[in-house]
This record gives C-alpha cells, structure tokens and sequence, in this order.
C-alpha cells in the first residue's frame, strides 16, 4: 500500500495556487528601506508626457502657432512709432542752409511720432488671420496625435511590466511545484513504488524550472529598466505599478467606435486643417495681383533745434516760427510686371492644395482601414482572453487529477511533467493574452479618444 499523505498534500498545494498579483517586487533588498511611489497606468501616462520628446517638441510648436496668430491678428490694426534723427549737414561757407539742398542747416532735428497703416485686400477680408489659426488649430491636432501615440507606447512597456511580474511568479510556483514533484518521486522510489527514472525526469524538470525562474526574472528587470526609462527624466528604478490588468474596459459595439472616431480623430481634423491652410495660401497668392495702399501720419517736428519754436536760418528776419507739425505719407502700389514671380507663387501655392486634397483622402481612407483593423484586433483579443482564462482552468484541473492519478499508480511521471507544463504555459499565454488586449484598446483609442 503507497504512503499517499505527500501526493495528497502535492495536489492540495496544486489546487491553492491562485494568480500572483506581485504589484512590488524589489530586486534590491537594500532599496527596500526607501518608499517608492506607485503609479497606475494614468500616472505613467502623464509622467511619459512631461519628458517625452516628440510631445514636449508638439507641444512647442503649438504655443509658437498661437503667437503666430496673434502676431497675425495684431498686423491688422495702425502701428504707432516714435523716430528721433538728428542731420548734420557740412556747410559751404557761403549760405547758412548748406551744401544740401534737402536740409535748411547745417543742424536739423526730427522727432517724429508715427502711425503706419497697410490697406490691401488681405486686411479685409482677415485670410492672413484665418490662415494662422488654421495652421494653430492643425498644431493643437499634432499635439493630440503625438499625446495619443505616446499612449500605446506606455501601455505596452506598463502592462509588459506587469506580465513579467507575473510571469517571475508562476515560474516561482513552478519551481515549488518541481520540487515538491521531485520530494514525492523520492518517497515512492524509497517505498519501492516507482522506478528510479521517475526521480531524474523529477529532478531534470526541477532544473528547468531553475532556469525558466532565472529567465523570468531577467525579463522582469528589463521590463522594468523600459518604463523607467520612459518615466523618469532621473533615471529611478525604484517604483512600483499598480495591477489592473484584469480591469479592462470593454470594448463598445463597432457603430459607436465609427461615431467617436469620426468627431474626436486628430489625424483627420489635422488633414483637414492643411487643406484648409493651403487653399488660405491659394487666396493670398491671389491677392497679390491687387493694389496695396499705405498711409503713414507723422506728427512732430523738423527743425534746427529741438524746441516748440525755432528760427529757420534760412529765414531769420522772419523771427521764430511754431515747430510741431504733422504730414501725410500716403503711398498707391499697383503690381504690373514682375517677370511671372507672382503667378509662380499662386501655382505653388494650388500644386500645395491639390496635395493636401490627395492627403485628406488617403488619410480618410487610412482611419477607416486602421479603425477596422484595431477594432478587429481588440476584439479578437478579447475572444482570447475568455479562451485562455478557460484554459487555465482546465489546465489547473488537468494537474490536480494527474497528480492523484500519478499517486495513485495510474498515471506516469511524464503525464505529470506535461500537466504542470500545460499550467504554466496557460498562465503566462493569459498574461499575454490580457497585455495584447489592452495594448490594442490604446491603439483603438489613438482613434477614438478615451471610452
């Protein structure tokens, strides 16, 4: 009669294994004493965000857009100047207005203030204005398109983390398995029962699961090394990461991912906002066909001493006259010949248009083949998370009856070998199965927004 009490408690401790949920393994023992933060994956994202190089150069080019339009608002209105010259003019020795005709001394002084206004068609009808808050509205949709890339990114190395971290402890467990597995054969080749090649295949699966711990555990730093790397502008090691990889959303009927897509896509409103930047380009290589009028008003004095009153040396009998005084400078530019340079500019200009129309198309096309596909992938990893949750289930029930079997005589060695096989490898294609399955909801949402 076999001793059945180790099988017993072998199928016993089969049965107890539940998932490891390891949210704070720390390879450095000594790092222990500090307390290191823990993120959820919002945090990682905004954490990634702030040191991220395409988004942080986005996010640039997004602020110097807005002062572009600004800058482009502000050129519509009169500017207001202040001009101080002074002209020192060589005397002939003869008349006292010297040897220029254009100056009536040999001092003058203007102190000017000056309002400048440019009159064309683009200040009426504001395309200037209307160009600059297309390319700032299409530099806003780059920095959503750089912020929602970043997000699968970060998925992918924050969920990677986790399955490691899953990973290194079922490759624990295995290992307590092989051990507990090679203890059993042990007592049944002591007692006679089994035969000696029973402990071997014990023992050789023991090492294997050494080396698959050893493995695991490399990974786990690596995993780790990657999101840091992402995280932190400091290189720190030390955090640790929250488990939801169980909570994810789910996915909404594909009608309603059409509908989000549709009205929170950045890649199309961006398309949208080149073509409509280039056909502004179009309108103002148009306008310059037409005339430009520019009027300066300047008030002020020109004199040969800076005063409210001054005596012209030119006219001295006539005593002091006033000085300040204001004149119009009003200037007609009518465009008549400039060796095609214009129409040149107006070609380019729809050459820009036409390809920004062939790319809002290819874009459309592109969004709708991407939304299938992402969709298709969300959904077909969802189908294979309930397949592989089942089949660890299974295989869990797989080990637990191999077990008694292999106890009770009626199964071999090798049958358990394959059963604890079978458990481990249904666990960590699980895990992967979850991080492929969330990964491809942030692809979806790099579409549709959050949902």
């Amino acid at each position: 009669m076999r001793n059945r009490l180790p099988g017993l408690a072998f199928a016993l401790a089969i049965t107890s294994i539940t998932f490891a949920q390891t949210n704070n393994f720390s390879l450095h023992p000594e790092s222990d004493k500090q307390p290191s933060p823990t993120f959820t994956l919002k945090d990682a994202l905004e954490l990634a965000a702030k040191n991220d190089p395409t988004l942080i150069a986005a996010t640039t080019d997004a602020e110097v857009a807005r002062q572009d339009r600004r800058q482009a608002r502000t050129a519509l209105y009169p500017s207001l100047s202040g001009r101080s010259e002074y002209l020192g003019t060589e005397g002939n020795g003869k008349i006292p207005t010297g040897a220029f005709v254009t100056n009536d001394g040999v001092h003058v002084y203007r102190e000017w203030a000056v309002v400048h206004q440019d009159l064309s068609p683009g200040t009426f009808t504001r395309v200037a204005v209307q160009r600059a808050t297309a390319l700032e509205a299409l530099a806003r949709a780059r920095v959503e398109i750089a912020r929602r890339g970043l997000a699968p990114t970060v998925a992918k190395l924050y969920y990677g983390l986790l399955a490691a971290q899953r990973k290194y402890a079922t490759a624990q467990q295995a290992l307590d398995q092989a051990q507990h597995a090679l203890t059993i054969s042990q007592d049944l080749e002591r007692g006679g029962e089994v035969a000696h090649s029973d402990v071997v295949k014990s023992e050789l699966q023991q090492n294997a699961q050494q080396q698959a711990l050893n493995e695991t555990q490399l990974g786990m730093e690596t995993a780790r090394l990657d999101l840091a790397v992402l995280l932190f502008r400091d290189f720190n090691e030390n955090f640790s990461i929250v488990d939801d990889l169980d909570l994810a959303p789910a996915l909404p009927p594909l009608p309603d991912v059409e509908t989000m897509a549709g009205r929170e896509n950045p890649i199309l409103g961006a398309a949208i906002q080149t073509l409509r930047s280039a056909g502004l380009d179009v309108t103002l290589a148009r306008q310059a066909f037409l005339p430009t009028f520019g009027v300066d008003a300047i008030y002020g004095i020109e004199a040969n001493a800076i005063a409210l009153e001054s005596r012209d040396v030119a006219y001295k009998q006539d005593g002091p006259v006033s000085t300040p005084g204001y004149f119009i400078d009003a200037v007609l530019n009518i465009p008549m010949w400039d060796w095609g340079v214009r129409r040149s500019k107006l070609r380019q200009a729809e050459i820009k248009r036409e390809q920004a129309q062939v790319e809002l198309s290819a874009t459309e096309r592109t969004l709708i083949r991407n939304l299938r596909g992402y969709y298709g992938d969300a959904q077909t990893a969802r189908q294979q998370v309930d397949l592989l949750r089942r089949a660890i289930d299974l295989a869990s029930e797989s080990l637990r009856l191999n077990t008694l079997r292999y106890q009770a005589g009626e199964a071999t060695v090798l049958e358990l070998v394959d059963a604890q096989t079978a458990l481990i490898q249904s666990r960590n294609a699980y895990d992967d199965g979850m991080v492929r399955y969330r990964v491809a909801i942030s692809n979806l949402q790099t579409l549709t927004g959050n949902f």
